[in-house]
């Protein structure tokens, strides 16, 4: 480093620590970079958002990049492997799926509860050298120059600043820094909540994953552990208000009759939550020392399940820019420079456009019940069965390797 160089506060500072940040956080370690994460919840709070009780299904490549950060053990002793997808249009012929062995891998894609992912995810952040967790504290103004971003952080005891030479905000889809730094986003309310939960099936889930579309809106049955399975039924908002307010027995019942009996009869349903969907889209993913990554750049609608498996391409490309400029100009290294963060935003926004698209579209298609609607859509699901190479293609993508991959999503360390 010159001794002209301004030397930062830290070199990355990122908000928001939940899975996103915290993610971003381990897989720069190899690159003894100073890094800071702001979160605003407590570590371990039961409050925190982004390791409730929900579950996830991580992607092929998501399950490479953590194998790559060597986390994979730990998450994948907790998670419960997809081995096949089934997807069906209630009341209609058609009908599509998609198994592990046609596409040569030992499963899909991996469940897991946030909760159980979050906590492994926070115990590693501690062994992370030259990076500090500050928590719980939130990010109340941000300044940027040619050569830096200084944030202005608020903690219990009064605020402070300090100054980076990137600053990523992955604070959620509603993201306070995302606006702070000129970034503005476009959002579609679909008025739809999703009603979330688990149960357990008479019959063994046998590691298939179910998406049900029925009149009355998708519902996703993703296997879990102890042979239950998690359930994500999209509903309006008057629907899902009404749905809260059955008792087990009777919301049982409810969902047995949308769902049917391909997993027999339904009992022990575990506790119930309901949230509202929303599509976000960050009109940038740069700006001058700044960048958006995960909900705070794409916040998509849960029908695919490709939410945080998107947020982790974005953590794994924008590793790969600075570990490449890094090693290009190892004299007078800049980790915000706008060339990094202009390669990370061509590189990142054609995989953005393409799930933003495929989830709105799913959404809109099976949410319009027009009769010559409904017959393209069974075609569509004949045809992704019996055309060659179509299921091979769509597969590539639900496992999240399609396109340009960066190293980290698939499964090479960085140095």
């Amino acid at each position: 480093m010159s001794d002209d160089t301004i030397r930062s506060d830290y070199d990355i500072v990122i908000a928001g620590g939940g899975m996103i940040g915290t993610s971003l956080g381990l897989a720069m370690a190899p690159l003894n970079l100073r890094i800071a994460v702001v979160e605003a919840v407590a570590r371990g709070a039961t409050r925190q958002p982004s390791f409730d009780d929900r579950s996830t299904a991580l992607s092929r490549s998501s399950q490479r990049m953590f194998e790559a950060i060597g986390l994979w053990p730990e998450i994948v002793a907790a998670s419960t492997p997809i081995r096949n997808i089934h997807v069906s249009d209630k009341g209609r012929f058609g009908f599509a799926h998609i198994n592990a062995e046609e596409q040569k891998v030992e499963a899909l894609g991996y469940v897991v509860i946030n909760r159980v992912l979050g906590t492994v995810l926070q115990n590693a952040l501690d062994d992370v050298p030259n990076l500090d967790i500050i928590c719980p504290a939130t990010i109340a103004a941000v300044t940027t120059t040619e050569t830096e971003a200084t944030v202005t952080v608020q903690e219990e005891s009064g605020s402070r600043e300090f100054s980076c030479r990137l600053l990523v905000a992955a604070d959620g889809a509603n993201s306070a820094v995302r606006d702070m730094v000129g970034i503005s986003a476009t959002q579609i309310a679909y008025q739809q909540w999703a009603v979330i939960g688990n149960l357990l099936p008479e019959k063994s889930h046998r590691n298939r994953a179910f998406e049900r579309f029925t009149d009355d809106g998708p519902i996703a049955m993703l296997p879990i552990a102890d042979e239950r399975v998690a359930f994500v039924w999209v509903q309006t908002p008057e629907s899902a208000r009404e749905l809260m307010s059955l008792d087990d027995q009777q919301f049982t019942n409810r969902i047995q009759v949308a769902f049917g009996q391909r997993l027999g009869r339904f009992s022990k349903i575990g506790k119930r939550a309901a949230y509202p969907l929303s599509l976000s889209k960050a009109n940038d993913l740069i700006a001058r020392r700044s960048v958006v990554v995960g909900n705070a750049a794409h916040g998509l609608h849960p029908v695919a399940a490709q939410g945080f498996n998107l947020g982790l391409r974005d953590v794994a490309a924008l590793c790969d820019c600075i570990a490449d400029a890094r090693q290009q100009c190892a004299d007078d290294f800049d980790c915000g420079d706008q060339v990094i963060l202009e390669n990370y935003a061509e590189w990142r926004a054609p995989d953005q456009k393409k799930l933003v698209r495929f989830t709105d579209g799913i959404v809109r298609l099976f949410g319009d019940s027009r009769m010559p609607v409904r017959v393209l859509r069974n075609i569509g699901m004949l045809g992704f069965d019996l055309i060659p190479g179509v299921r091979k293609l769509f597969a590539r993508h639900t496992m999240g390797l399609a396109g340009r991959l960066p190293r980290l999503s698939r499964g090479v360390p960085l140095e």
